[in-house]
């Protein structure tokens, strides 16, 4: 086996008990980054995020009342906000799911007691109403994300839409708009995306996909954006995974009209219903079911792209991944209807290899959201009280940042096999991407729990010399960050200097490495 002098920086395989590994004939991928031919664009909002009136992803995740202890801007935690903040979050759907098509957006503005309702989707427990438009609006400025609406259309009318969209984007002195200043706000929000309906398929109404397109032609023609600084993008209710009749009679009875983009929902970890898989204390076959239930999103993304082509071969309708991530067993001693879930360094693999999915289709998938924010399935943060810890994953949305507004470019490599009992799966996964700072960034995922991975990475039109990045780790397949202890897994530095003109990086199993080359 070559080496070369590479300065592994704090990456802590010795640590971790994989110096033996180290020592081993170690899997070597060679792989090419072709910077002269450049591809579409990464659009930034593929890296959105979801939060839903469920469990503790709002109330206690991000709205604690301005009466609180917890540190808080206008009762929105501070903690919460910066480190959002950080992952520069382009875009927030909200408030549902399955809540959306439930939801009566009056119920939640004013300054006065707000009716309280009853959340039947998730627990059956109360709705307070407490964080209404107002409050994901003040939200969505403090984190500096987009608005994603996601608008009633299961139990809901095309006015109470219109109204809603008055409510928060008129200009002129309308009724809906003077009460929008009472409670506030002057100006008129702005609703960067509209999502109109949520699973219309499933909770959000039982439709067929006829009888959709027919509600989402009349849903849409009434859904006006009133101001006119900001555009609206409408989406429409798509598929669930593998529906490929509901895309394709979508697409066929609206053409596209009026459409900027149609949703996708799947979830990886579970191939019936209910999710079986442990988030935590799950073993090597586990890993690898899940991981290989998360890379069938690129049979769905090619498959659905293809019936859009045939529709829409300019590709003006983006493909909107809007709800994926990995769905578990919730933890033990939880209610079943807040799906709240530990977080392991294979939801990590999981994130990593489905945003690379969505780089290489980056011509059709233009947003995205991982489900859900905080709290909730395969999130960024828990919270408990005014205890806060970030998740592996996270971690990697960290790591990811320069990819927002990036140009994809190829990679070349052989992948090679990780095979365990039944499941077998690639070893490497691996994508790179020329961002907005002129920088080439390569991201290197190694799927293999049993094995470090030597990577032998060049790049045509570029001599690099050096990378620099970061690669996460973790001691154990299901290590995962708590509140006592929530440096479990984080991100550590590793760098790599050019020989012969290629750089050499050895990676650990089941790790997630992002480098940019100078």
């Amino acid at each position: 086996m070559r080496r070369y002098a590479i300065s592994l920086t704090a990456m802590g395989l010795a640590a971790f008990g994989w110096a033996a590994m180290a020592e081993a004939a170690t899997p070597v991928t060679k792989a090419t980054v072709d910077t002269t031919q450049p591809g579409a664009e990464i659009s930034r909002q593929i890296f959105g995020q979801f939060a839903e009136h469920l469990g503790t992803g709002i109330y206690g995740g991000i709205w604690v009342g301005k009466d609180s202890a917890i540190p808080n801007t206008r009762g929105i935690r501070n903690d919460v906000v910066a480190a959002l903040k950080a992952i520069k979050v382009p875009n927030v759907r909200w408030p549902g799911g399955c809540f959306a098509d439930e939801y009566h957006w009056e119920k939640g503005i004013g300054t006065g007691k707000r009716p309280v309702t009853l959340n039947s989707n998730w627990g059956g427990v109360i709705e307070p109403n407490t964080f209404g438009t107002d409050e994901y609006m003040d939200f969505l400025s403090q984190i500096g994300a987009d608005s994603y609406v996601s608008a009633n259309v299961g139990s809901s009318t095309p006015r109470e839409t219109a109204e809603w969209l008055e409510y928060m984007t008129s200009e002129k002195e309308t009724s809906l708009a003077v009460a929008r200043r009472e409670n506030g706000h002057p100006a008129p929000y702005a609703v960067h995306f509209l999502g109109i309906g949520n699973e219309s398929w499933g909770c959000g109404g039982n439709m067929t996909p006829e009888h959709y397109a027919d509600e989402y032609r009349q849903f849409a023609t009434y859904a006006k954006n009133y101001n006119s600084a900001v555009p609206m993008k409408k989406i429409a209710s798509g598929a669930n995974v593998d529906d490929y009749n509901w895309t394709e009679t979508v697409m066929k009875d609206t053409q596209g009209q009026g459409m900027d983009g149609l949703s996708l929902h799947f979830y990886s970890g579970f191939e019936n219903w209910p999710p079986y898989q442990p988030a935590t204390g799950f073993d090597e076959t586990e890993y690898a079911k899940v991981i290989k239930t998360a890379l069938r999103m690129d049979e769905l993304v090619t498959k659905h792209s293809a019936i859009m082509d045939k529709y829409d071969p300019q590709k003006k309708v983006a493909l909107v991944v809007d709800e994926w991530g990995a769905w578990l067993k919730n933890e033990p001693g939880t209610n079943p209807g807040f799906l709240y879930q530990q977080n392991s360094q294979r939801d990590a693999v999981l994130a990593a290899v489905t945003i690379n999915i969505f780089t290489r289709h980056a011509d059709r998938v233009r947003m995205a959201n991982i489900a859900q924010m905080i709290n909730v399935l395969q999130a960024m943060i828990l919270t408990d009280g005014d205890k806060m810890v970030l998740t592996p994953t996270y971690h990697v949305f960290k790591m990811y940042v320069p990819w927002q507004d990036a140009t994809f470019l190829p990679v070349s490599y052989d992948a090679g096999t990780y095979t365990h009992g039944t499941v077998t799966l690639p070893r490497a996964d691996i994508a790179a991407a020329k961002a907005k700072d002129g920088k080439v960034y390569v991201s290197i995922t190694n799927i293999d729990p049993t094995q470090p991975l030597e990577v032998d990475l060049s790049a045509l039109g570029l001599k690099a010399k050096s990378a620099s990045g970061q690669t996460l780790t973790a001691p154990k397949l299901d290590s995962i960050n708590t509140f006592d202890k929530p440096n479990t897994v984080v991100p550590k530095a590793i760098s790599a200097t050019a020989k012969n003109g290629s750089l050499v990086l050895k990676l650990a199993p089941e790790s997630v490495t992002v480098v940019s080359l100078d």
